[in-house]
Formats: C-alpha cells, structure tokens, sequence
C-alpha cells in the first residue's frame, strides 16, 4: 500500500483499513475519494437519497445504486472487522497464534477465507480426530503427514502407540487414530477447503429427484423430479423452486461432484512421496473429502446457490415494486371507485381531488339481481353531485362485467368528460383490514376501505400503495421463499427511493407516505401530521422547525424531499434544498428578478454561466441541478397517465382463441417471462422467449410492470387456467430469419401464425385509448 493511499486514508478515518478501502473502490468501480466522501457522509447520519441528491459535489456525483452498494458493502466489512478481532483473541487466547497466522487472517478480506483461517483452532465437538488425540496418536499422524523415511518402518513405528490403557488395541488401530487426525487437517485446510470449493462452483451440478411416495397433485415439480442443471448456470427461479420442492418433502437435491476427480486433486496436492506412509495418507485423504469436506462444502454451495437465487429474486421483485410505484398517477380529479361483488353488490366510495372521502354506497348491477336501472340512477346522481371525472374499477371477479356496464351507461348518459379505468387491486383487502386504514376510517366497513384504496391509486399510486406490505403488492417471485430479513431491508429501500425520487406534499401527504421521506422516521411523520392537524397547513419548510422531535438534521436530511405548494417562498415547491436557497437568491439578482419570476421565466439561465455562484458546498453539480429545476419546478418524474383498454367482447377465459391480438397490462416480470393482465381476471405468461424476436437475457430489458402491451394469444388451457402469449408474433419478422436464441426452432410446425391488425381493431384501439393527467 503507497504511503499516498495511507495518508488519504488517515486524514479521513471510516474505521475501515486503506487495503479494504482500496478493495472495496475496486469493486465497485468507483474512486477512493467518493469513497471515503461517502461513508463519511454515512457516519454522520445522511441517508441514501439526501447524499445521491444533495452531496453530489463531496461524492464526486455518484448515483443512488453506487452508493447503496457502498453502503452494502460498508456493512459488511465492518461486520467481518468485528470478526476478524473476535478470531484473533480467541487464537491468541490458546496461545497458537504465530505471526504468519495474524498476517494471513489480518490481510482476509473474505468472510469465508476469515471462518477457513480459524477452523482448526475453533471449538468443536469431539470427533474422531480429538479422541485419536487423547490416545496419543498426534505424533504419529505427523509422521504420516511428513512422507519423510524414519529410521524404523511404519509398522514398527506405529507399534510404539500400541496401549492398551489409552484404548490403542494394535498397530491398525493406532494408525487408523492417524488416518482420522490427518482426515481432519485436509478438512480444515484453508487452501484445500478453497480449491474443494471452487471445483464444485464451477464443476457440480445440482441434481434432483422425486421422493418416492410424495404427491405433486398439480404437477408443480414435474420437470425437476429427474433434473440436473450446473450449478454456475442454474437461474434462481429454478433454484427457488426446487429448494420449495425439497421444503415440501416432493424433491430431494444435492450437489455431485466426480469424487474421484476431488480425491485426485486432493492427493496431488499432498502426496509428496512413495513410501509407506502414503497408502495411509490416500485412504485419509479419501476418508476427510467423503465424511467431512464434501458434506461440509456442499452445505456451503447449496447456502452459496440460496443467497445467488435470493438476491436475483430479491432484485426481480425490487425492480417490479419500483415500476409499480412509479406507475403514472391520473392526477388531482374526483374518482367514484366500483368494487365488484356479485352477491353483496358492488360497493361504491367516492373521493375528491385531494383523496378526501366523501361517500360511499352500494349498486346490484351484476346476478342475482340485475339492478342496471337503479345502478345507472346512482352513478347519475354521484357524477353530478361531486362532479367525478374517473371510475375506478378494482380487478376482481365481475369487473369486467361491470366495466362493460359503466361504458354503456357513460355512452347513453352522455358524459365525455368522465372516464372508466380498471385498477388493480391487489393487496387492497389487506389494507382495508390493516391498522392503518382502521385508524383513518374507524367507522367504515372494509369492503368500502377498499374501495377508497382503489379510487385512491387511480389519482397516485404511489401515495397508496406505500400504506401496504410491499410483499402483499404480488409483484414478487417465489418471495416467500427468499431471506425475509435481506427482502424486507431492499423492499423498503426501494419504496424510499421512489417516494424521495417523487417528492411529497408536506400539506396533504398522509404519515404512511410521509416516514418514507429521508431522514424522516414513523414518529416524526406522526408528528408532522399531527402538527399540520392542529395548526393548519405549513406556510414554508422553516416551520418543520416547530415540529415536536424535528431537529437541524432531520430538516437536513428530509427538507428537500417536502414541497409546500403557494407556499410564502417559491422555492418551497421545489427540490431546491434551502441550504441552497442563498444561492438562487443571488442568481436572481443578479439577472433582476425576484425568485418568482425566476422561475416562471427560467429561459434567462441560458446564457449564464452559474459557476460563477459556485461556494464551498455549492458547485457545478448542484448548479446544474438548481438550473433543471428553475426549468421544472416540482416536477414529477413519472410517465404521463395512459388508460389501458381491454376489449369488450372479452371478459372470461372461455372469450379467448387462439391467434387473437389482445392489449394488457404487464403485472409481473419474472426470470423467465412476463405475465399480462388481458382482462379475464386470469394473468397470461409471455415466456422469455416469446417476448421479442431477439436474444434476450433478462426479460425486465423488454418489459416492464406496469406496462401496456400488445399479446397474441398462443394457448389457452382452461382446465389449468393458463394463458400463453407472444408480443414477438406482433414483431415484423427480422431480416435473416429470427433473432438469435429467441427464435422458432427451425422445422417446428407449431409456431403461431403471425395475425395483422384488423382496420376495425386498430380503429378501437385509438378510440379507447386518451391521455390524462
């Protein structure tokens, strides 16, 4: 290490070692600088948002996913700080510890090697190994391990351990005792261990099969109740899978690896000589990779193939819930929301532009009653009374129905400037009966909660959807079976980052949405709403000051991320920090304008060079980011609403034929597909392969949830209830014959025939589709 780097790192201490610092820049491809800059800013309290957005200038402007990374990886090398300290005492406590083992254990900069290094000399069981010890048999173990000619032959040797008092009957009991102390050294043998391991990375293959007498009734495991796949290749979903089958005793898996391939490598490691001591080495050897190093490394490939499958289904769903949460609100307008029922009727809530709740009720359009007059008369009365510009209509069973029935009453009434939208639904059951919607709406039943959940993610779904478990959202892949702990850390990470990416009203946002804000815990956002509550609404972002708990850091971390819209400073309704508020006072200055009409004529910044207003913590990165944001004040980063539109004459799974051309909605992306809401409360699957007629590896770079899509029906089974489609049918076919990998087998007669457009769909098309905000 350069004296440079040392001195870097000394004059800014993270409590990190330079060489760790220097690996963790390497990792992660970023400067040992920002770094540094970064976990300093950590330490200090700042959050992941405040730094990507508000810091950029001190971490050389690294974005939102580098410094989770560093903060993923801060985490764990002080983690294996604290056990690197924890291992040295215990060593030197037994007093073996040698100053070649320190510098092999102080240079580890793995967990795995850090647990490899102090394997021997951990605590453990009595084994073989240690009764063989208490016989006596170490020296000739030794002896053994050396390969060196002795002055006696082994036999003789060995009969020199013969006691009869210390449990050692002959010479093939004392040198077994050997066999069974050497069998422990190549088990605890760093390099050995390592070497094991890799070869079965990159060698093993994960092999399951059915047990015996298990049912699979549905028939979930039956490709993997004979499989073998590569361990170094096998995808996380069907590692997932067959770790559910094992759970539910259908599947038994383990790892196989040639053990003569293993035992070989291991011998040419250590067998140095042709003597009579190597016969013995070879059957300990044999004996320490088939009882202990095998069991023991195969239970680390199979954690290792856990922790892989767990992280790319932690990401798979992280990038769903963000495309879901970042999905475009229809804005500030009064929806009437419909949650279907067949029986009990369809139960109806009414909400204003700003989400408040305003009535509620019930219609019987469906059977058994019919009710289309009495329901028509009641949406009339709603849409007049409180002027409702959108209905909503949760997903479930009859929605399609009743989406089918509102159209033709909107058409007959004659109102154009209402529109009907289907939304999904899912996890609203879950937020009626939860304590959050019960504190909001005690005296409400929860099938009307549900509704106003419903109205309410129409108008933003982020502001919603944040009230709910994200697992219960039902973006997630095999999100059951994954690290609950790591899922949950990322899950919230990825709601915070989408609520601070949005921004949120300090005078309307409730306390759900509000603890997400950086800096911002659950009591303070309690706080804050409680405040508003009493003393009305924020007149500026100084006033959070006022706020019982919201101390200087706080309004640090978080004041940038609160807009106050017509608040008394324009800048309040904006992602302008007021650390920085200096500064746009002086820009305005100095082009005569007050900060208002700055911003309403942000063409003036043009032709300034901002550096010029450039200060300590103030530089070009902030600069620029003011400037984007006198351009667009508040802005919100999400797309422009789109409605999708589903077609009439298809409603159940029975509507469907084979080779129809379809508009949906994408609700989940997994490794292997998408699935599509086509509108007959049964999702279809677009395989991996049939997304695009190019080679694709990860279906989330053609896809996203969230979006609308055009599919052609494939298959439909309905005993199974499964859906096949294809958006690459729709594709013109690629010049040269198909795209690589994705492409048809060559000679298969069962590729779907690609159907054009008919005039009168495309013309429904661009009937049924508007914008809105």
């Amino acid at each position: 290490m350069g004296h440079c780097l040392l001195r870097f790192c000394m004059s800014n201490p993270v409590s990190l070692s330079p060489e760790i610092l220097q690996h963790i820049s390497l990792q992660i491809g970023v400067s040992l600088h920002s770094l540094v800059a970064t976990i300093g800013l950590f330490d200090e309290g700042g959050t992941v948002p405040f730094i990507a957005r508000y810091r950029k200038e001190a971490t050389g402007n690294l974005d939102e996913v580098q410094i989770r990374d560093i903060e993923e990886k801060l985490q764990y090398f002080r983690e294996l700080e604290d056990r690197r300290a924890v291992i040295l005492k215990s060593i030197e406590e037994q007093g073996k510890l040698t100053p070649e083992l320190r510098e092999r254990i102080e240079k580890s900069l793995s967990k795995t090697e850090l647990e490899d290094l102090y394997l021997p000399y951990k605590p453990k069981r009595r084994t073989k190994a240690t009764i063989a010890r208490e016989k006596g048999l170490e020296p000739l173990a030794e002896f053994v391990w050396k390969q060196e000619p002795g002055p006696d032959p082994l036999d003789v040797y060995a009969a020199t351990f013969v006691d009869a008092e210390k449990g050692v009957a002959d010479i093939a009991e004392a040198l077994e005792g050997a066999r069974h102390i050497i069998a422990e050294w190549v088990s605890e043998n760093a390099e050995l261990r390592q070497g094991i391991r890799e070869m079965m990375s990159q060698e093993g293959i994960v092999v399951s099969h059915a047990i015996e007498g298990a049912e699979d009734p549905e028939g979930k495991y039956a490709m993997y109740a004979d499989f073998q796949e590569a361990v170094k290749t096998i995808p996380s979903h069907r590692m997932l899978a067959i770790r559910r089958g094992a759970k539910e005793n259908i599947l038994f898996f383990e790892i196989q690896l040639g053990e003569e391939t293993a035992v070989q490598w291991l011998k040419s490691k250590l067998v140095v000589s042709t003597g009579d001591c190597v016969a013995h080495l070879d059957q300990a050897i044999s004996d320490a990779y088939t009882r202990l190093l095998n069991p023991s490394i195969q239970t680390e490939i199979r954690l290792d193939l856990k922790e892989r499958a767990d992280t790319e289904a932690i990401r798979v769903f992280r990038a769903n819930l963000e495309n879901v949460l970042m999905a475009p609100p229809a804005g500030m307008l009064s929806v009437l929301a419909l949650d279907p029922g067949i029986r009990t009727g369809c139960k109806v809530a009414i909400v204003d532009e700003t989400g408040k709740f305003l009535e509620s009720g019930v219609i019987y359009p469906l059977e058994p009653k019919n009710d289309i007059i009495g329901s028509a008369r009641a949406l009339s009365k709603w849409i007049e009374t409180f002027n409702v510009r959108a209905i909503a209509i949760g997903n479930g069973t009859g929605s399609r129905e009743v989406e089918a029935m509102v159209r033709a009453f909107l058409r007959e009434k004659n109102y154009p400037n209402t529109f009907v939208v289907v939304v999904n639904e899912s996890g609203a059951s879950i937020y009626s009966a939860s304590d959050v919607a019960r504190e909001e709406f005690p005296n409400l039943d929860l099938t009307i909660r549900g509704a106003i959940s419903i109205a309410r993610r129409l108008q933003d779904p982020l502001a919603e959807l944040v009230k709910l478990d994200p697992k219960s959202i039902g973006v997630g892949q095999y999100q059951h079976d994954v690290d609950q702990r790591k899922l949950a850390a990322s899950l919230d990470a990825t709601v915070e980052s989408c609520v601070n990416r949005v921004g949120v009203n300090l005078n309307t946002a409730s306390y759900s949405l509000m603890r997400y804000v950086a800096g911002i815990t659950e009591r303070t956002a309690r706080s804050i709403v409680e405040f508003r509550n009493q003393r009305g609404r924020f007149q500026s972002r100084a006033e959070l000051m006022e706020v019982p708990g919201f101390g200087p850091k706080t309004f640090e971390q978080a004041a940038g991320f609160l807009r106050i819209r017509d608040g008394a400073n324009p800048l309040d309704s904006t992602a302008v920090h007021p650390e920085s508020y200096a500064v746009v006072e002086q820009i305005a200055k100095e082009v005569g304008m007050g900060i208002g009409e700055l911003i309403a004529n942000p063409s003036v910044l043009d032709s300034m060079d901002l550096r010029q207003f450039q200060t300590d913590t103030v530089g070009v990165f902030t600069l620029g980011d003011i400037k984007e944001e006198l351009r667009k004040p508040g802005r919100d980063p999400r797309e422009q609403f789109v409605m999708p539109s589903f077609r009439e004459d298809v409603k159940e799974l029975v509507d469907l034929t084979q080779g129809m051309v379809l508009e949906g909605v994408v609700t989940n992306v997994t490794a292997f597909g998408a699935f599509v809401d086509v509108g007959v409360h049964q999702d279809g699957l677009v395989h991996v392969s049939e997304l695009t007629n190019r080679f694709v590896k990860d279906p989330a770079d053609v896809v996203r949830a969230g979006q609308i899509v055009k599919v052609q029906v494939l298959r439909v089974d309905p005993k199974s209830k499964r859906i096949a489609l294809s958006m690459k049918a729709l594709e013109p076919t690629p010049k040269g014959g198909g795209g690589k990998g994705n492409a048809p087998h060559k000679g298969g007669g069962n590729a779907p025939q690609r159907k054009e457009l008919s005039l009168e769909d495309k013309l429904a098309s661009l009937n049924n589709r508007f914008r809105t905000r």
